[in-house]
């Protein structure tokens, strides 16, 4: 009898065991898809925006207002503000609005970042994309799959990110090519770290949360597609300072 609860038991812990599994992937199939969608988004927007701003060479009304007037300071910091007042939001949002809320950023981000259709060869911007894209598959695979725990990485990376951030500001009105060249060797090593470090924490989160309400996991999904798109972006803009070619 005891031999038959025990194995009853078993049954019970396994199936336990594969809902939480199937459950895991369906939250970070979720997730990666929210992410590229958003990034789809910030192509879409940063190429359309980049196309009409210049007419056979020369920047339009709408190229000058973008990236030689003082609104260029706004769209510049936006996406920055942005990123605080949608953590802030969350919890007040249902999940229809947040997804929504996710890809209007994704559009303002792109047209933030449509410059580089300017400075950059398309070819060089599309490499660098696939290098990106490659890159950032295998240290996400690593992220969710490693058993080693991250959490000390992301308190360093965290810091480093902190004052790469203060460095990138002060360089704005530097101009210093030597500092920009070490922001861009630097920010590419701390978006690597924090690709793994935030994939295994998104991991990490669903499976402590499992069992709660749908709309806090979606709520949940789509902050963690925000931190892989931002993972991604950052280390695309950064590698690209290294890869591009310039028009």
């Amino acid at each position: 009898m005891a031999d038959y609860n025990t194995y009853r038991s078993a049954q019970g812990v396994g199936a336990r065991q594969a809902a939480v599994d199937e459950g895991l992937r369906a939250y970070m199939n979720k997730v990666y898809g929210l992410m590229a969608v958003g990034m789809g988004v910030t192509a879409v927007a940063a190429y359309g925006i980049a196309t009409a701003a210049v007419n056979d060479g020369q920047l339009t009304q709408l190229g000058y207002a973008i990236y030689a007037s003082p609104l260029k300071w706004v769209i510049m910091f936006a996406p920055l503000l942005m990123v605080f007042a949608f953590g802030a939001a969350i919890n007040r949002l249902s999940v229809g609005a947040a997804t929504g809320l996710f890809y209007a950023f994704a559009a303002l981000m792109g047209l933030s970042i449509s410059s580089i259709f300017l400075v950059y060869t398309s070819v060089s911007i599309v490499q660098t994309f696939l290098v990106t894209a490659i890159a950032f598959g295998g240290l996400s695979i690593y992220g969710y799959t490693t058993k080693k725990d991250l959490s000390g990485l992301g308190t360093f990376l965290m810091m480093g990110l902190i004052g790469l951030i203060v460095a990138s500001i002060v360089n704005i009105f530097l101009q210093s090519s030597a500092m920009q060249f070490a922001i861009s060797v630097i920010g590419v090593l701390i978006f690597a770290g924090l690709t793994a470090y935030d994939t295994q924490n998104i991991k990490n989160t669903y499976l402590q949360m499992a069992g709660s309400d749908s709309d806090f996991i979606g709520k949940t999904a789509i902050m963690g597609a925000l931190r892989l798109y931002l993972d991604f972006l950052n280390l695309f803009m950064f590698l690209l300072q290294f890869m591009g070619n310039r028009e």
